[in-house]
């Protein structure tokens, strides 16, 4: 059974009376070919031990699970677990938790659920999705700023969010996520998803992603709350100069003091958070948290 066939998924959501939840984000994939483009950059091996976000009726599931030595999905969305019973059938290897992803600590769940099974607990696993629009930033930062021990991540996301993940300073696509990806990831396009490769069609273009972690960040920061704090505070209003975006962010500095701190380290307070390199950001949060500490 072809899970990817357009035939096939109607037939399964018609069978089961399913009700496909737009709140939910559910777009299924009908294309073999996306499917295999996502394995491909997934760099799939027979060891490999796979976390899935999101399990839709398996088609994704059940590819990841003939090239890996075990797959953990969360599915959030209890009204699946017949369909996945059925579309899953002799996938040994797949284990299924509900749940909400956002709310789970994914080094845990995986040490619980692979446990005697493959590898020693505690050994690196990757994570695979194909991700609703309306969690895509809040899980990609819950995967990169947790520490899990996870070293390669590829996403199905939308296009505009992806193209944002490798964009420049000054391009208009760049920003927080930019930066906050930049900091754990190496990140690299893959391929352009059209809207008709899913039931539903979405609304927007997609893209797959591939996210490599980093062995250490790329820049050295002092204090990673305060870093995370000031590119926050930077992207929050994009129009504010970096002097009044940062003033009144931390205790005692205001927009003086700001502007002193950024002229010691030869940046114009006069520039946006949107000019600033990976560099800049960390001497910006580096020289502030040294004036916070006193």
């Amino acid at each position: 059974m072809k899970l990817y066939s357009p035939a096939t998924v109607r037939q399964i959501i018609e069978k089961y009376g399913f009700s496909i939840r737009k709140n939910l984000g559910q777009n299924f994939l009908i294309d073999g070919n996306i499917i295999n483009k996502i394995i491909d950059a997934a760099e799939i091996n027979p060891a490999d031990v796979v976390l899935e976000i999101g399990a839709g009726i398996g088609a994704l599931t059940r590819a990841l699970a003939e090239k890996a030595a075990t797959v953990v999905v969360i599915e959030v969305d209890k009204n699946l677990s017949p369909i996945l019973e059925e579309t899953l059938a002799g996938c040994s290897n797949v284990k299924i938790v509900l749940g909400n992803a956002l709310d789970l600590n994914f080094d845990e769940l995986m040490a619980d659920t692979t446990a005697g099974i493959c590898g020693p607990a505690g050994s690196p696993y990757k994570i695979v999705a194909n991700l609703p629009y309306y969690i895509t930033t809040p899980l990609i930062m819950h995967s990169l700023e947790n520490g899990f021990n996870v070293n390669l991540m590829v996403f199905m996301i939308q296009k505009e969010v992806a193209e944002r993940m490798v964009a420049f300073p000054g391009n208009r696509e760049y920003g927080a996520l930019t930066v906050g990806v930049s900091y754990y990831c190496e990140a690299q396009l893959i391929a352009r998803v059209p809207r008709k490769v899913f039931i539903p069609e979405p609304e927007v273009e997609s893209m797959i992603v591939r996210l490599r972690r980093r062995e250490k960040p790329p820049v050295e920061v002092e204090d990673k709350g305060v870093f995370f704090q000031v590119v926050r505070a930077a992207f929050g209003q994009r129009r504010k100069t970096l002097a009044n975006a940062l003033s009144g962010v931390f205790q005692g500095l205001e927009k003086s003091s700001i502007s002193q701190v950024l002229c010691d380290i030869k940046i114009d307070p006069a520039r946006r958070g949107e000019t600033l390199s990976l560099q800049e950001f960390a001497d910006v949060a580096n020289a502030v948290y040294r004036k916070v500490r006193g």
